[in-house]
């Protein structure tokens, strides 16, 4: 299978590409900035239609996975016009592409669709219309579920959160080095949800992608619902540190530009009932993160 992929530079794009070259697949990947990580590689700017239309009819893909996105959540705040241009508009872009050419399409999207309020796990069948997100990254990305919804039928839209992997900072990246330079660390705890691991996802996406079995998906780790707390915790017992974790609340907290959701949970029930493998245990796969955090010298 022929298959494009945007934001390979990036934590999930990157592992993507590795488990469709794994798997035997023509994956092209594609980014902003040069790349020498992978022998077909693209630089195309998603913001301009012309680049997409123009990088889509030279390699016909039979399906894309858009991974490129606004990812920076405080800064969306100040830079609304840019956050749409990427998360809103490129995406309906990249969709009609798709249309144009008959491929099937995945599209990242995220816990943060929703308004964050209760406790009830969010399920997959919820029409995020019906929810005003906390923040403008949450607006964008729900936005950019409907310009796919808008234009395509051969759809996957894979909501997911608090991600980590190896290309790119992420939360365990940061805890890890404020844990070696500082005796004690602040974190949430009234903040809940499940950890997602890139390598894990891209397993998963890559099935899709080779089904025919479309929809809306929640795709986090399995291993139970946690607070950032809870989260910093299990990061310094398995990576061996001392560091004090001191339990805070949001407000308490204060230091993000953006609101956060208080309720990241996701009903993951849709993958089972659609045939699909879910994710390890977010306690395994942090273990296996950190192991290979440790071998890359990080």
């Amino acid at each position: 299978m022929k298959v494009f992929v945007t934001g390979v530079n990036g934590q999930l794009g990157h592992d993507v590409m590795d488990e469709l070259l794994r798997r035997g697949h023509h994956a092209t990947g594609s980014d902003l900035a040069p790349s020498s990580d992978f022998p077909r590689y693209r630089p195309v700017n998603i913001t301009e239609p012309g680049a997409v239309d123009k990088a889509f009819f030279r390699i016909r893909p039979d399906a894309v996975i858009h991974c490129a996105a606004w990812t920076a959540v405080d800064a969306a705040e100040d830079n609304v016009a840019a956050v749409r241009k990427i998360n809103v508009e490129a995406t309906g872009t990249i969709a009609s592409a798709c249309a144009r050419i008959g491929a099937k399409m995945i599209y990242i999207s995220t816990d943060y669709v929703f308004d964050g309020t209760g406790t009830e796990p969010w399920s997959s069948d919820l029409d995020c219309r019906k929810f005003t997100p906390v923040n403008v990254y949450g607006e964008s990305k729900r936005d950019g579920e409907l310009a796919v919804q808008a234009v395509l039928d051969r759809f996957f839209i894979v909501r997911i959160a608090w991600v980590f992997g190896l290309h790119g900072n992420n939360f365990v990246k940061t805890m890890l080095k404020a844990g070696r330079t500082h005796d004690s660390v602040r974190v949430v705890n009234d903040q809940f949800g499940t950890p997602t691991y890139t390598k894990d996802l891209a397993r998963l996406l890559v099935d899709m992608i080779e089904s025919d079995k479309y929809g809306v998906y929640h795709a986090t780790n399995e291993g139970g619902f946690i607070s950032w707390y809870d989260f910093t915790k299990e990061i310094y017992r398995l990576a061996k540190l001392d560091t004090a974790v001191l339990p805070v609340s949001t407000e308490e907290y204060g230091l993000s530009r953006a609101a956060r959701p208080f309720n990241s949970r996701l009903d993951k029930s849709g993958l089972v009932k659609a045939g699909f493998v879910p994710l390890p245990t977010w306690q395994n796969a942090l273990r296996r993160y950190l192991t290979e955090l440790k071998k890359s010298g990080f």
